[in-house]
């Protein structure tokens, strides 16, 4: 799916998502973030990051966010979405 994103500067841009249920956060790649550069927050709380085969992700720690607003079909919502690696698409629509 391709959604279009509208970042806090009010910039929007057109992402690859995928829809991943077992996901419990929705993440953003940080090529994404730089390539685009998209601005991000700092989050109050920390937080590691797991594969589904219970691995650690790549990443060690989750550190930053990026509030965003995400229209798909109409369909218009409010995320932040966590910075991390993920390879072959944009954004990882999780179940938050």
């Amino acid at each position: 799916m391709y959604p279009t994103i509208k970042t806090k500067d009010r910039r929007k841009l057109k992402v690859k998502a995928l829809i991943d249920s077992g996901c419990t956060n929705t993440i953003i790649a940080r090529k994404t973030v730089e390539e685009k550069r998209i601005l991000t927050r700092s989050l109050p709380k920390p937080f590691n990051i797991y594969n589904s085969d219970r691995s650690r992700n790549g990443e060690k720690t989750i550190r930053e966010f990026v509030p965003l607003e995400i229209n798909s079909n109409r369909h218009i919502e409010q995320i932040d979405a966590v910075v991390s690696e993920i390879k072959k698409t944009d954004l990882f629509l999780g179940h938050d």
